[in-house]
């Protein structure tokens, strides 16, 4: 590498920067802004996704790549399109989100490329990729953990579990997010809403995050409170109109929020956050709950105690709506338990989830690949290094 010249890494599997539609663009958001002072950050986006398309945005270098648009095709496409524009690119190092794009770590390991993988959850597993699409996840993350040069996992419970399964060693990296107040409660009374008046679910209306199971414990349950739901799919889906059927004066569908500092409002005036994901590692939306002062109720799962330090700072419930309502009606008379839950709640961000240290980690991580390149942690290695 030339005297001065920074290293150059390509990050591939996003919808691109600085488009932010999910955890993974505001991951790439918030790693781009930290290190490409350090680094030539080459980012290839979804073409189809951005109107106006700059070469360059806050010295990150832009690629337009076209898919096929379809659920399950889109992603993939746009992969394959990207690993073959960034092969002849000669990047010193080609990060990857997902392992869906494990096929790419084998390409890529032929020519003798430096690879790295963002694993994400375990996606196999996931309701929304039953039967093909669950097997050729399977087969993708098993591709990925033996061609790829370094796994990233973003929780320890995922660290261990891809250590379980697939004798694979990890370097686990987590996820970020920034504390916040409520500014202003006025916000939430545009929408008919009061502080504390409300239980509060953020995200996709998918069966993975077991939407119909927090509303079905919350009807059984006495509360008198709403429940608010955020959140929709962008496309025509039988499980997110079955929800949707469900909203009653009591329970209310918002649809997508795109405006963040409304939000966070939301999130920092409910009474309790109900957080239901199941099968990720460090979830970004329980994160938001606990920068933005929520007492939190979670599907009981390690990935989710993990976050949450067990009791410490959330209460829990498993797929039986019954043991939802209890935990609300229980909650519902337990208004001081809840207010030491939120004094505490953004401590968790600031001791263990600030974008500062996670970047700083992605930073030591580049740096150790780009400089040693004999040094791989994968199943090949397990946890030599």
């Amino acid at each position: 590498m030339e005297k001065n010249k920074k290293p150059r890494i390509a990050i591939i599997g996003t919808r691109g920067y600085p488009a932010v539609y999910s955890g993974y663009e505001t991951w790439l958001r918030e790693l781009c802004e930290h290190l490409h002072g350090k680094y030539e950050i080459h980012v290839y986006c979804h073409r189809s996704y951005f109107k106006e398309k700059p070469k360059v945005v806050n010295d990150v270098v832009l690629h337009y790549i076209p898919t096929i648009e379809t659920k399950i095709l889109s992603q993939i496409t746009n992969s394959a399109l990207s690993t073959l524009h960034a092969l002849f690119m000669n990047y010193d190092l080609y990060f990857f989100v997902n392992t869906s794009n494990g096929p790419f770590g084998l390409f890529l390991r032929l020519f003798g490329k430096r690879t790295a993988i963002n694993t994400d959850g375990v996606e196999w597993e996931r309701p929304k990729w039953k039967g093909l699409g669950g097997k050729y996840f399977l087969w993708a993350t098993k591709i990925a953990v033996k061609h790829f040069d370094v796994l990233v996992t973003d929780a320890f419970g995922m660290q261990n579990y891809y250590r379980e399964k697939f004798n694979a060693g990890s370097v686990m990296i987590a996820y970020g997010a920034y504390p916040k107040e409520s500014k202003s409660e006025g916000a939430i009374e545009k929408l008919g809403l009061a502080k504390d008046d409300y239980y509060l679910i953020v995200g996709r209306l998918i069966p993975d995050n077991n939407v119909e199971t927090i509303i079905q414990g919350f009807n059984k349950s006495n509360s008198k409170k709403k429940l608010v739901v955020v959140g929709d799919v962008p496309y025509n889906d039988a499980y997110a109109t079955r929800m949707k059927a469900m909203a009653n004066e009591q329970v209310i569908f918002t649809g997508y929020i795109t405006d963040q500092d409304l939000l966070m409002e939301l999130f920092a005036n409910c009474y309790c956050y109900l957080h239901g994901h199941a099968y990720g590692g460090t979830n970004p939306s329980l994160l938001k709950a606990l920068a933005y002062g929520c007492c939190v109720i979670a599907h009981d799962n390690i990935f989710n105690r993990e976050t949450l330090l067990d009791d410490k700072h959330g209460f829990y419930f498993n797929l039986d709506p019954k043991s939802l309502a209890s935990q609300i009606d229980f909650i519902d008379h337990s208004a001081t338990e809840v207010k030491t839950k939120k004094d505490i709640s953004r401590q968790r961000i600031t001791d263990n989830y600030t974008w500062k240290k996670i970047c700083n980690q992605y930073d030591e991580l580049f740096s150790k690949m780009i400089t040693d390149r004999k040094w791989k942690l994968n199943a090949t290695t397990s946890d030599k290094k």
